[in-house]
């Protein structure tokens, strides 16, 4: 697919990105190698391929999903540096 320098000016625009009239046909030939690029990538045959997370096989470290003691409100609120009510604090920044 190519990219005339009409279509770069307008994704220029788009994108709120100034570009001088001059550089626009090194940007549309950009365009141009990226979408090259992606069409290439859409030839590739993944049939069969599973999707990864990363290029090392690994499991990720999973702990139990259980209920913990909590209730722990006075501790907490101990390192506050102001606590009200049962809360923490914290000064006012909308007027």
């Amino acid at each position: 697919m190519s990219i005339d320098t009409e279509t770069a000016a307008r994704v220029a625009k788009l994108a709120r990105i100034r570009v001088e009239p001059e550089a626009l046909p090194a940007l549309a030939q950009e365009f141009s190698n990226i979408l090259g690029f992606i069409e290439q990538l859409n030839e590739v045959d993944v049939d069969g391929v599973e999707p990864m997370v990363s290029v090392t096989p690994m499991r990720l470290k999973r702990r139990t999903d259980g209920v913990t003691d909590g209730g722990m409100q006075d501790k907490i609120l101990a390192n506050a540096p102001d606590a009200r009510e049962g809360f923490f604090a914290v000064p006012k920044v909308v007027e």
